[in-house]
C-alpha cells in the first residue's frame, strides 16, 4: 500500500505531514479519523461515483480485473485530519492503452517562469483547489464485460451501509469471513489510471469556453486576455494558479470555478489570496514587489525530522572533491538502508529541482547509486543532509531584470566520472536567481574537453529552445536569448560548424554542431564568459571553498 499512497500523493500534488492506512489511521485518530472516512465516503455517495452491482451480474473477466479500494487517513500541515480514498490502479497497466492514461501536469520550469513573471509584473496571484476534481468527471460507458468494477472490503463496507442501507445493504456478500461489495464506476477516482486523463480532458474543455487558449509549449498553461491583459491559469492536476494585474478578474474567475466545480454545495473551492501561496509543497512569496522566493523550509525540515539519524547541521558544503569518487570495496548497504538511502534521494530529487537548486550535482550524483548503494554513499548523504540542516531557512530568490534577455549558462566537466565520462552543467536566468538548473552525466565519452563542451551544448539545447518558445507563447517579450561558455575553442565550433574542424576534431559527430544552424538562425547568440564567472561550473564538479560560496549565491539569488 506504500507505492499506492506515494502515487495518490503525486496525483493530488499535495504536501501531508503523515499518510495512514484505515486501519492504523483509525488507532491513532480515533472518532476524529472515523469522521473523516465517513466524510469522505459521504462525498462519494452524494455526489454518486458508484453504483452497488451484484456479483452474479459481472463477467468472470470484470470480477478478476476489480480494483481494490483504499482509503487513507492523512495529516495535513495545518493539523486537520483527511480522509482520501484511492483505487488501486496498477492491475489496469495490463490492459490500459499508455495513451489512455497519460495525463500531462504543468512543468517545474513552467510553474516557476510563470510565476516569477507574475512577480515581475505584479500580478494579483491566486491559487485554489477544486474540490473531488476526479469525481466530478464521468466515466465513459462501456459494455458489460469492459466496465470499471472497484472492490470495497472490510470497515469501508461498514460505513457505506451505515451511510445509506437502502442503497448498499442488499449487495453486501462475504468471501471467506470478509464482507465485500461490488460496485460500477460511474466517476473518476484517484489511482485509476484514466483518471488524471479524464479530469485533465474536462478542465481543459471548460477553460476554453471561456476563452483560454493553451500554451503549445506546456499543455498545463493556458492564457487568454481581459480588459487589454494576460490572465494566466498553471494546473497540476486540481491544483490552479491564476494571475492578472486586477484583483477583480481574480475575483470573477474564483465565482466562475464555484459555479462550475462547487454548485452542488457538497464540496467547496479553496482559494488563497494575498502575497503567500503554499503551491505543490512550495510556498511561493510575492511578498516583496517584483521579487519571487520559493520557500521549501518545511519540506526541508520535514527531511531532517525523518532522517533515521542524528545530524549535526554543522557542513558548511554539501560535498567534498570526491563526490562523484566511488569506491567500489566498501560494504553494501543492506535492504532497509538501501531502501532509505533511496527514499531520501528521491526526496532530494524533489527538492532540488525546485526551490534548493544547490544541492542538484550532489543529488543527480546520488541518483546514479541507488541501485547498490555502500557505506560510501551513505556517507555522503548524510553530509548533504547536515548540509541541508545548517542551511534548513534559506530560501531561493528569483527576479527578472529590464534586459529581455534569457541567459543560459553552459559548461561541462571533462572526465569527471570513474568511467571516464563528462559531467554537463547548466543554469538558466532572466536576472537574479536561477529558474532552471541541469546537472547531468554525460552519455558518451570524450575525447578532448572541447568534445565535452559539444557534448554538454547538446545535452541541454533542447531544453535552451523550448524556454525561449515558451516564453515568448506567453506573450512576453524576449530580446536576445544568449548562451553563456568559457571554452573558447567550442565556442569557434559552435559559431562556424565544420569549417572550423582540424584533423582533431574532424571525427566529432555532426549532431553536435545543430547549435550552428540555431545560431545562424538567430535562434540563440553564443558568448564567452570568464571561468570564474561561470555559474554551469557548480553543476559540472563538487566545487568547495570560495567559488563553492560564491556561485551558490548567484544560484540561489
Amino acid at each position: 500500500n506504500e507505492r499506492i499512497i506515494n502515487v495518490c500523493d503525486r496525483m493530488q500534488g499535495q504536501q501531508f505531514i503523515q499518510t495512514y492506512s484505515l486501519t492504523k489511521g483509525l488507532k491513532r485518530f480515533g472518532e476524529q479519523g472515523k469522521q473523516a472516512a465517513m466524510g469522505e465516503l459521504r462525498q462519494l455517495h452524494e455526489r454518486v461515483v458508484f453504483e452497488p452491482i451484484r456479483v452474479e451480474d459481472l463477467t468472470a473477466l470484470e470480477k478478476k480485473r476489480a480494483l481494490e479500494s483504499l482509503i487513507f487517513l492523512v495529516e495535513k500541515r495545518d493539523g486537520r485530519i483527511k480522509g482520501r480514498t484511492c483505487a488501486n490502479g496498477s492491475t489496469q497497466r495490463e490492459y490500459v492503452e499508455r495513451e489512455d492514461a497519460a495525463s500531462p501536469t504543468a512543468c517545474t520550469d513552467s510553474i516557476f517562469i510563470t510565476a516569477a513573471i507574475d512577480a515581475k509584473e505584479k500580478r494579483d496571484v491566486m491559487t485554489a483547489d477544486i474540490p473531488n476534481a476526479f469525481v466530478q468527471t464521468d466515466v465513459e460507458a462501456k459494455a458489460k464485460g469492459e466496465r470499471i468494477i472497484m472492490k470495497i472490503r472490510g470497515a469501508m463496507v461498514d460505513m457505506l451501509v451505515e451511510l445509506a442501507p437502502e442503497v448498499y445493504k442488499d449487495y453486501v456478500i462475504y468471501e471467506g469471513n470478509t464482507k465485500v461489495l461490488y460496485v460500477l464506476m460511474l466517476k473518476a477516482l484517484y489511482g485509476m489510471l484514466q483518471s488524471s486523463l479524464l479530469y485533465y480532458k474536462k478542465f481543459r474543455k471548460d477553460i476554453e469556453s471561456i476563452g483560454f487558449k493553451i500554451n503549445p509549449y506546456d499543455p498545463c498553461v493556458a492564457n487568454r486576455v481581459v480588459n487589454g491583459k494576460q490572465h494566466t491559469v498553471t494546473w497540476h492536476v486540481d491544483d490552479l494558479k491564476s494571475s492578472h494585474v486586477d484583483k477583480g478578474v481574480n475575483d470573477e474567475f474564483l465565482e466562475w470555478l464555484k459555479a462550475m466545480y462547487a454548485s452542488d454545495g457538497i464540496g467547496e473551492v479553496k482559494a488563497v489570496r494575498g502575497e503567500r501561496h503554499d503551491y505543490l509543497a512550495m510556498v511561493l512569496d510575492f511578498t516583496l514587489p517584483g521579487v519571487l522566493k520559493v520557500d521549501m523550509t518545511e519540506y526541508v525540515k520535514s527531511m531532517i525530522k525523518e532522517f533515521p539519524e542524528s545530524l549535526s547541521g554543522k557542513e558548511t558544503c554539501p560535498w567534498n572533491e570526491n563526490l562523484f569518487k566511488v569506491n567500489e570495496g566498501m560494504r553494501k548497504l543492506d535492504k532497509q538502508r538501501a531502501q532509505l538511502f533511496h527514499t531520501f534521494v528521491m526526496k532530494g530529487m524533489f527538492l532540488c529541482k525546485r526551490g534548493r537548486q544547490d544541492i542538484l550535482t550532489g543529488i543527480a550524483f546520488l541518483a546514479t547509486r541507488v541501485t547498490e548503494p555502500n557505506e560510501g554513499d551513505w556517507v555522503k548523504l548524510k553530509k548533504l543532509m547536515n548540509f541541508l540542516k545548517a542551511t534548513q531557512d534559506e530560501v531561493m530568490t528569483i527576479k527578472i531584470d529590464d534586459s529581455h534577455t534569457i541567459k543560459w549558462y553552459v559548461d561541462a566537466a571533462f572526465g569527471v566520472h570513474k568511467d571516464y565520462k563528462s559531467h554537463t552543467g547548466a543554469n538558466m536566468t532572466m536576472g537574479y536567481g536561477v529558474m532552471i538548473s541541469i546537472s547531468t552525466k554525460q552519455k558518451v565519452n570524450s575525447r578532448s574537453s572541447t568534445e565535452a563542451e559539444l557534448v554538454g551544448i547538446d545535452d541541454v539545447v533542447s531544453k535552451i529552445l523550448w524556454t525561449k518558445r515558451f516564453i515568448k507563447s506567453q506573450d512576453y517579450k524576449v530580446e536576445m536569448n544568449i548562451v553563456y561558455r568559457d571554452n573558447q575553442s567550442s565556442m569557434k565550433l559552435e559559431a562556424n560548424g565544420t569549417a572550423s574542424s582540424g584533423k582533431r576534431t574532424r571525427h566529432f559527430d555532426i549532431k553536435y554542431f545543430y547549435i550552428t544552424d540555431l545560431i545562424k538562425r538567430n535562434e540563440v547568440q553564443i558568448k564567452y564568459c570568464p571561468t570564474d564567472a561561470m555559474i554551469a561550473d557548480y553543476m559540472t564538479k563538487p566545487l568547495v571553498g570560495a567559488k563553492f560560496t560564491f556561485l551558490r549565491n548567484k544560484i540561489m539569488g
